[in-house]
């Protein structure tokens, strides 16, 4: 390949030492075999990479945390890979109340990091994922009615966009590209290498919980869930799981930011129903508190294949909606596989879903759901039944979350973004007009491709 521009950075080519493990993902469906990885030490080696990836007419992948959940995203085959991982600089400046990072940093380390000098830092439910990706797609997760998604709380970013240029955004500068980047989802507009965002101070302490039931009594604890869930204080962010038939359970997980009393009296309604198994409930430092609900997720031991798809619900799931799930329940396996519910509501709410690019913020909860596999046979049947259980929730659901993304979907652009769609594809149309960022369920740059 002869090019003017030269790799800079961790230069890993395919048969180089090193490659196996470069192309692992968390979930291993999504591993491909692209030409080369370059692993970003600076700005300038994702600036170096896109320049020659253009000069050598190779496909372009970004790739912060690994967590991409379908495939073509954050790997493809002869194509290049910029891995953003070791940009992981973390800057807090606590007297301003505001933190840089590189977006290359995994969100655990960030929110330890973080609680360990009095601040909170908003996180999912994983440690390793990377704040590149989820802060682009939206990111939701327990402390979202406290302080808003996470790209809610963005105030400045850096790019480089598909001539390899710097650019810097916020409300004041490209606020185009800023509005943009708070929910227009990873892989659309350019590389992403540092954000800005400001941080709260966190409380001394916190109370955590956990509660698990039998799997049977699973119906029955998700009426009464999503009866309670929307519209409890908004301090309090519940996660609900539920296992598969064959070997699940049910558990509730979250946080309160407030006392353990207050916290008994709120879950009540919970912790009433049908007989628990398990019951922690209890204050503990914040540090800790991040520490319970980040439990380790290693990226590349990781066994099993997945399929998800995810909604917004508009209100509790009728018994209709309940059947359905009780089908796929009966149905997948695995560890990790089952229905996942977030609760909505609060600081998510209280934006307008024009003021940034994620759009779905009137929902009552989210959902997601996921089948999961290890041998590559078993793939196609269990990416049939999370597609098909979708067509059977689709009266009870709105849009879709693009950090879980589903290419099952068909015409994704509105499911994603809702009326965000049209201003979302002028923005690229600005930013990258030859559509040199894309993948299968990209944004189009809104005028043709000249």
């Amino acid at each position: 390949m002869k090019s003017s521009t030269k790799l800079t950075g961790r230069v890993i080519y395919k048969g180089d030492p090193g490659y196996e493990a470069a192309r692992k993902n968390w979930d291993p469906h999504t591993d491909r075999k692209p030409k080369v990885f370059v692993f970003a030490q600076q700005t300038k080696d994702v600036s170096n990479a896109i320049k020659w990836a253009r000069e050598n007419n190779v496909p372009i992948r970004p790739r912060s945390g690994r967590h991409a959940l379908e495939v073509n995203l954050s790997q493809v085959n002869g194509g290049i890979v910029i891995d953003v991982s070791e940009l992981n600089t973390i800057k807090l400046d606590s007297k301003k109340g505001t933190v840089v990072v590189g977006t290359g940093n995994r969100v655990g380390r960030i929110a330890h990091t973080l609680a360990k000098k009095g601040f909170i830092a908003p996180f999912g439910d994983s440690p390793t994922v990377g704040i590149g990706g989820i802060t682009l797609g939206g990111g939701i997760g327990p402390l979202q009615r406290t302080i808003g998604l996470i790209s809610d709380n963005l105030l400045e970013l850096e790019m480089v966009d598909a001539n390899g240029k710097v650019i810097r955004a916020s409300r004041n500068c490209n606020a185009d590209l800023f509005w943009a980047s708070q929910g227009g989802g990873g892989g659309n507009f350019g590389v992403y290498t540092k954000y800005k965002f400001k941080v709260r101070r966190a409380p001394a302490k916190a109370t955590v919980y956990r509660i698990t039931w039998p799997w049977a009594q699973w119906e029955n604890v998700l009426k009464a869930w999503q009866k309670w869930a929307p519209s409890v204080d908004t301090r309090l962010g519940s996660e609900l799981s539920i296992g598969p038939k064959k070997g699940g359970n049910v558990s509730m997980e979250g946080l309160f930011l407030g006392s353990k009393t207050e916290a008994l009296r709120l879950l009540r309604p919970l912790t009433s129903v049908g007989t628990p198994t398990q019951t922690i409930i209890r204050s503990v430092p914040y540090p800790d508190a991040v520490t319970f609900l980040l439990p380790p997720d290693p990226v590349l031991t990781q066994r099993y294949s997945n399929q998800f798809s995810s909604g917004f619900g508009k209100r509790a799931f009728p018994d209709q909606a309940i059947k359905s799930m009780r089908r796929f329940l009966e149905n997948v396996e695995g560890e990790f596989a089952g229905f996942f519910f977030l609760n909505w509501g609060g600081a998510v709410s209280r934006k307008s879903p024009k003021s940034t690019a994620f759009f779905w913020r009137k929902a009552k909860f989210y959902v997601e759901w996921n089948s999961s596999w290890t041998k590559p046979s078993q793939a196609a049947k269990n990416i049939a039944i999370v597609r098909n259980t979708r067509q059977k929730l689709q009266p009870y659901i709105v849009g879709s979350y693009i950090n879980v993304p589903d290419q099952g979907i068909k015409h994704s652009g509105p499911v994603y973004y809702g009326t965000n769609y049209a201003r979302l594809r002028r923005v690229k149309a600005k930013y990258d007009p030859k559509n040199v960022f894309n993948n299968p369920q990209s944004i189009t740059p809104a005028r043709p491709i000249r």
